[in-house]
């Protein structure tokens, strides 16, 4: 059985009847837009988000899930999706999971109008339902993203960028909506209680972990949809480059800066960097690190009972870290 199953046994229920709500959840009167959030639902990825707030719900309740739980999945989910769709905007991107972007198919302005109606309907579900105290979290998630983002493009033009602020774009990018997702979960089922907080910090760890994860595919050889270089032909200060640069000469560290602001389109030069890099402890270094969030995150866990649900997310853990793409 391929993980991404066996991680999702227990709450295979669950999430098919979560299909079905986050459909309707994003219909309308529109046609044009019922086809578009039509095309956007077929070429969905694992669901990893939704999964995160099924199994910690069920983990912290012993087994019980509620209406608000699938209407915290859905929200997470919408917004998420809009979060996407605006991105592909903002980055010229024509492709996602293999599939056409919106934008490349619908042109910009009915991308960016998709991503304020999918934002809009996340935003209403929770207040029709009064569930304002899931409203508090996502919204907040979507603060930190935007500022993640902000703060990533400030930081490349200068390029100095520490191991500090590195891993707080990071926290706030990815890592932020993961711990969303988990700190939903558990407050959809026990509102006001410590596992709210708990759970938070479990998702922020794995949202660590999974960023470093994706830096370092960036450095290797696997056909991953995200070709080699591509952090560095975007002036993306990664975890292994910042290592190399902070442990490198003053010659050395000259010349990546050089080769990362004024060459980063250059295919040889790129590539004497990710050599550079690797040669330097940079990939190591990363590891270790991402080794570290994802220990820290399984720890938490340690003061849930044993079941199925714990299982599966100790499963989620490690395959963030195992994942070949």
């Amino acid at each position: 059985m391929k993980i991404v199953e066996q991680i999702k046994q227990p709450i295979a229920f669950e999430m098919e009847l979560f299909e079905q709500k986050f459909q309707l959840s994003m219909s309308s009167k529109v046609a044009l837009l019922n086809r578009i959030t039509h095309y956007i639902v077929n070429s969905k990825g694992k669901q990893m988000r939704p999964m995160f707030v099924f199994l910690v719900a069920k983990m912290v309740s012993n087994g019980e899930v509620r209406e608000r739980t699938y209407r915290g999945a859905s929200v997470i989910e919408l917004i998420h999706t809009a979060t996407l769709v605006h991105d592909d905007v903002v980055d010229d991107s024509n492709r996602r999971r293999g599939f056409f972007s919106v934008n490349a198919l619908w042109k910009n302005k009915i991308a960016v109008l998709i991503g304020d109606f999918l934002l809009s309907k996340g935003l209403l579900l929770s207040i029709d339902n009064n569930d304002f105290d899931l409203l508090k979290i996502i919204s907040v998630a979507v603060r930190e993203m935007s500022e993640g983002e902000l703060l990533q493009i400030e930081k490349a033009r200068k390029l100095d960028i520490t191991e500090e602020v590195y891993y707080e774009i990071i926290r706030q990018k990815t890592a932020t909506l993961i711990a969303a997702c988990c700190s939903l979960g558990a407050a959809s089922v026990k509102p006001d209680s410590e596992h709210i907080e708990k759970m938070r910090k479990f998702g922020e760890l794995i949202g660590m972990a999974f960023q470093i994860k994706d830096d370092l595919f960036d450095y290797g050889d696997t056909a991953i949809g995200k070709p080699t270089g591509i952090d560095i032909k975007e002036q993306k200060m990664t975890l292994p480059l910042i290592y190399a640069l902070n442990n490198s000469s003053k010659k050395d560290k000259s010349w990546l800066i050089n080769s990362v602001k004024n060459h980063n389109k250059d295919k040889k030069r790129v590539k004497e960097v990710i050599a550079f890099v690797k040669d330097n402890g940079g990939l190591d270094y990363a590891i270790t690190k991402m080794k570290a969030f994802q220990e820290e995150a399984l720890s938490m866990l340690n003061d849930y009972p044993e079941s199925e649900f714990k299982n599966s997310l100790e499963l989620m853990v490690n395959y963030v870290i195992d994942r070949k793409k």
